[in-house]
């Protein structure tokens, strides 16, 4: 049962919660005790919310997901985890996650109840449409770096959301390119329909482009390199472009049968390109 719970929750994907932590990083407030309490706090607020929204697509998808080579093997799908006992799960997750966020601050449970608004109708039926859906994935990370700038009382950068918005809709469309690939598989998504491989790779591509422009840009931007006091942020670009490069090789180059959103959290390369970024980023801000 406990092992069940934890597979509808999917912490692992809970990594992508770490955008709420960005602005800490960020606006130099990482090592601020009492900020990084209140965006610790929002982070896994988020995660809760996460694993409420998994386990409520998992009951709505149970039936779909069961004709599928790899989702049939969810708990829900597999008749492992009941469909009310997920439901009620859900339920408990969602209203404990929004009384974390805000008794961080009222600012911050209003961005959680927005993400859970946007994913609610994502679920229910705006997934089914095409470029939409993928507008709807971006909004959700948006929202996180939203609220971790709320949290801290800080103002969300605009190269840092717009990077984000950017990062995020190359990941959505990168997973959709990857489905389309694997339609021979059993792949049951609706909004597949509206999308055609040959035009998801070229939006890949300038979105990649455009992703490794704006965080050149913001590296070299005058406020950044007055609030840092450097331009050296333009020597991680490297690991920016390979980071990128990965994912595009994972999602439409070389694709695998997991998906490329799951596929870099295992993959020894990605992983290990993100460590050293964020080690050179923390470097250059906090001690060079």
């Amino acid at each position: 049962m406990l092992v069940s719970v934890v597979r509808t929750l999917r912490p692992r994907q809970w990594v992508k919660n770490l955008f709420v932590l960005a602005p800490l990083v960020f606006s130099k407030h990482l090592f601020d005790v009492d900020l990084a309490g209140r965006a610790g706090i929002a982070a896994l607020a988020f995660c809760a919310l996460s694993g409420a929204v998994y386990a409520f697509n998992d009951v709505r998808d149970a039936k779909d997901d069961r004709n599928h080579p790899i989702k049939r093997h969810r708990p829900i799908a597999a008749g492992k985890l009941g469909e009310k006992t997920a439901l009620v799960l859900a339920a408990v997750l969602a209203v404990c996650a929004l009384a974390a966020a805000f008794a961080v601050a009222p600012g911050v449970a209003i961005a959680a109840a927005g993400y859970l608004a946007i994913n609610l109708a994502y679920s229910l039926y705006l997934k089914r449409l095409a470029f939409v859906d993928v507008t709807l994935i971006a909004a959700g990370f948006i929202v996180r770096v939203v609220a971790g700038a709320v949290a801290i009382g800080v103002e969300a950068s605009p190269w840092l959301l717009a990077c984000t918005a950017l990062l995020s809709a190359m990941m959505g469309f990168g997973k959709r390119a990857h489905e389309l690939g694997q339609m021979g598989s059993g792949t049951t998504r609706a909004a597949l329909a509206g999308y055609r491989l040959g035009a998801l790779r070229w939006v890949l591509l300038v979105l990649a482009v455009a992703t490794t422009a704006a965080y050149a840009l913001y590296t070299q931007d005058a406020r950044t390199v007055a609030f840092f006091g450097t331009r050296r942020l333009l020597f991680t670009l490297p690991f920016c472009v390979l980071g990128i490069a990965r994912f595009l090789q994972l999602a439409i180059f070389r694709p695998r049968q997991a998906s490329p959103t799951d596929a870099i959290l295992r993959d020894g390369l990605f992983l290990s390109n993100m460590v050293v970024w964020t080690a050179a980023v923390l470097a250059i801000i906090y001690w060079l």
